[in-house]
């Protein structure tokens, strides 16, 4: 029995795909686009200060009608500030990421917000579900950026199992065959990132987006066990020089202080030697760059033809 898309009725959306938080690039550009086409856009909020997430949700407010989210990344030294910005501002949804977010559900619950939080376990996810949350994104460790160590095709059917709350499945999907994969799993929908990356409304820099396109299937690689926030990006330069720190027994301190600056000199900057380049696995799956709609299209358009497939051959 394939999922169902209660998520869209939850979030006001045409399609069960959101798109992924990602810090420095979800930004207007993207998020505008992916709530037009029929989606969820998240406005990325990373390290970013207070004020210039403000700035994203009034310059998406005036882009688009639709619902869109923030995502708040525990690890800011900004949480706080951000949840008081963002009840003042009306947001729709949040999803959290890099942390649990039990204190500040309340509060945001209150407000009417929408709350969904990436969980990389059965035992956080029930936690969270205890203390309203609407909907909870299972996220495996392919993705890119912050992971967990639990496989997407593991890690959801067990989610699913585990709370009654919709389950959005992310990690290594980028095309209608992992929607439907996601959908099989008994997930609601699926968040989606790297994917999204090579959209042309993207503000990534054109060198990052091109190395997503070249990518192979071993292309990425996972630092920062040792600092208890391990983080995925595409193998470079830099991932060799940070796993060789790790290796000569660097302190947690000395490693971050290598790392700073790192994801906008890679992302935005186009640095693809010296800076971070966060991308799931999937990125070997990737093979050009378009536009939002025109994912989103082919992502429904692939699911239903396999759906059907499915139904014919189950009729005969």
């Amino acid at each position: 029995m394939l999922g169902n898309f209660n998520i869209c009725n939850l979030l006001g959306i045409n399609y069960p795909i959101i798109q992924g938080g990602m810090a420095r690039l979800g930004t207007t550009e993207l998020v505008s686009a992916v709530s037009k086409a029929g989606g969820l856009g998240i406005i990325g909020g990373g390290d970013a200060p207070t004020d210039w997430i403000r700035d994203q949700i009034r310059a998406t407010k005036q882009a688009t009608d639709k619902p869109f989210g923030v995502n708040i990344l525990m690890t800011s030294p900004f949480t706080k500030t951000n949840v008081d910005m963002i009840i003042e501002e009306k947001v729709a949804v949040v999803t959290f990421g890099a942390g649990n977010p039990a204190t500040l559900i309340a509060r945001l619950k209150e407000a009417g917000i929408k709350i969904i939080p990436v969980v990389s376990s059965v035992a956080l996810a029930r936690r969270l579900e205890r203390l309203g949350i609407d909907a909870v994104i299972a996220e495996g460790m392919e993705s890119g950026g912050h992971v967990g160590e639990t496989t997407t095709i593991a890690l959801v059917p067990q989610v699913v199992d585990a709370v009654k709350v919709p389950v959005i499945a992310a990690g290594g999907i980028a095309d209608g065959r992992g929607l439907v994969a996601a959908l099989a799993l008994g997930a609601s929908g699926v968040q989606i990132g790297t994917r999204f990356i090579c959209s042309t409304e993207c503000i990534a820099h054109q060198n990052f987006k091109e190395q997503i396109v070249k990518a192979q299937d071993r292309a990425t690689i996972v630092t920062g066990q040792s600092t208890g926030h391990p983080i995925r990006c595409l193998e470079n330069r830099l991932t060799r020089q940070y796993v060789e720190l790790e290796k000569n027994g660097a302190t947690v301190a000395e490693m971050e202080a290598f790392a700073t600056g790192r994801l906008s000199l890679g992302v935005i900057q186009g640095n693809i030697e010296e800076g971070s380049l966060m991308a799931g696995q999937i990125a070997g799956l990737i093979r050009d760059i378009k536009p939002v709609k025109m994912i989103i299209e082919d992502i429904m358009s692939e699911a239903d033809h396999m759906i059907d497939e499915i139904i014919k051959h189950k009729q005969h």
